[in-house]
């Protein structure tokens, strides 16, 4: 009978596509239970590493807001709105964006964007014209946006850039749709990103997002500590090393005066970190 022969590859397969069926079939799940899945199917060889670390970042990008990604306020490449075209080519080709906020009186107000291939076009037929003149409607979504809403807006849309706004409808940074597909894919470079990788972002005066491949040299030297690189060389490692285990996206480290919160991460490594300086009443 063919009750005594061992299960063949096939109806193992086919348990295991059972399982998602059930899970797609409206039964009670969670994310925990989806991911469980899919790294089953990647060690059967379903699913290759690149492909499980994408999804990975599609599922964490359904849950993280355009806060967590926004490149801040102050760190802005911007034009005055009243410049004249021919004065700021100098700006243009020093950071080689392809978009410009463009401001009024101060960052914090953004009346448009200015395009670099429209700055191109129009200077060669007047440079007389100012940054008004050409500068295109702004995009705005607010911190709190999602920001797998925000990827069908910019596909939509058809646009790549959108100014974050804070509670008061002020300016409080940049978020462009490179910076969402990064959550997904990876670190996207191009012919313009700088020779020397920047690591560590300040977000306001107590807050940071790091790059887990943050040299802990580096870091040490940025604010001021003395974390342990013997046995590691990257913050993202010390975090691991100091959790003991290899952290989920939310996962918290209280170490002195800081606070790191895990904002990406696959069954991998790390990939995102976030950073905040705690009160001290004094500090070393």
């Amino acid at each position: 009978m063919n009750d005594d022969n061992p299960p063949s590859s096939q109806s193992q397969h086919k348990s295991f596509i059972d399982r998602i069926g059930q899970m797609l079939s409206g039964e009670p799940h969670d994310q925990d239970d989806l991911l469980e899945i899919l790294r089953e199917a990647q060690k059967n060889r379903l699913l290759d590493s690149d492909a499980l670390a994408m999804i990975e970042g599609v599922l964490q990008v359904s849950e993280m807001r355009v806060r967590d990604i926004m490149i801040p306020r102050i760190q802005m490449v911007v034009v005055p709105r009243d410049a004249e075209l021919e004065t700021i080519f100098p700006l243009v080709l020093e950071f080689g964006h392809s978009r410009f906020p463009v401001i009024e009186e101060d960052r914090s107000r953004v009346v448009g964007i200015l395009m670099a291939k429209d700055l191109l076009a129009y200077a060669l037929q007047n440079k007389s014209l100012k940054v008004e003149d050409i500068m295109r409607p702004v995009s705005v979504v607010p911190e709190s946006k999602r920001l797998n809403v925000l990827l069908k807006e910019f596909r939509t849309e058809r646009n790549h850039m959108a100014i974050v706004v804070d509670e008061y409808g002020m300016a409080a940074g940049l978020v462009t749709i490179e910076d969402v597909l990064e959550q997904i894919v990876g670190e996207i470079e191009d012919e313009h990103d700088a020779a020397e990788e920047e690591y560590i972002l300040q977000r306001n005066k107590r807050e940071f997002t790091l790059k887990a491949l943050t040299p802990i040299e580096e870091f040490n030297q940025y604010f001021a500590a003395d974390l342990d690189g013997e046995e590691c060389d990257t913050i993202g490692g010390f975090v691991v090393q100091q959790l003991e285990h290899l952290p989920k996206k939310g996962e918290k480290l209280e170490f002195g005066r800081f606070r790191f919160e895990v904002l990406r991460a696959d069954n991998r490594r790390v990939h995102l970190l976030k950073l905040k300086l705690r009160k001290e009443k004094h500090l070393d």
